[in-house]
């Protein structure tokens, strides 16, 4: 890993309406998540994210956990992130520690399609100094190509 952000790209053949339309569903999460973690949106969330909305999944990796996220970042058809935190019961303690992450989307009309980006941005985690290390940098690049993958054949799919 290099720096605190990790990106992955892919250009879909899809125009950024209705690639950003798909990402700024938060239903639509579990279906283009790569990791296998992001299990099912929690109910309240909206059904299309906009600037400073505020949305709970159901995860799990390895064991059951939820997480919150706020919308910190908003242009429509272009770019949107969220940051992450624990919710519930572990919010307070384990959220002092495992709390900031970002992920990014942004997207880029190119010749052919839709250039998406998607970053794993910890600048602002608790944990940054640890996620550095070891493997989870190519293990979330990875992921989010996965994603990406994803995301084409759903908004590809005839």
């Amino acid at each position: 890993m290099d720096g605190d952000v990790v990106t992955v790209e892919r250009v879909i053949p899809a125009g950024p309406a209705a690639i950003f339309s798909l990402i700024a569903d938060a239903s639509r999460h579990p279906d283009i998540d790569g990791s296998g973690t992001v299990k099912q949106a929690k109910p309240g969330a909206p059904h299309q994210l906009s600037l400073g909305a505020n949305f709970a999944m159901s995860m799990q990796a390895g064991i059951r956990y939820s997480m919150v996220s706020t919308v910190v970042e908003f242009e429509q058809d272009r770019r949107i992130a969220w940051q992450s935190r624990p919710s519930g019961f572990a919010a307070g303690f384990v959220g002092r520690f495992v709390a900031g992450r970002i992920w990014r989307y942004e997207l880029e009309p190119v010749e052919g399609g839709t250039l998406v980006r998607e970053s794993w941005d910890i600048s602002q985690d608790h944990q940054r100094a640890l996620l550095r290390h070891g493997g989870l940098a190519d293990k979330t690049a990875t992921n989010m190509a996965k994603t990406l993958s994803r995301i084409e054949a759903i908004v590809t799919a005839d």
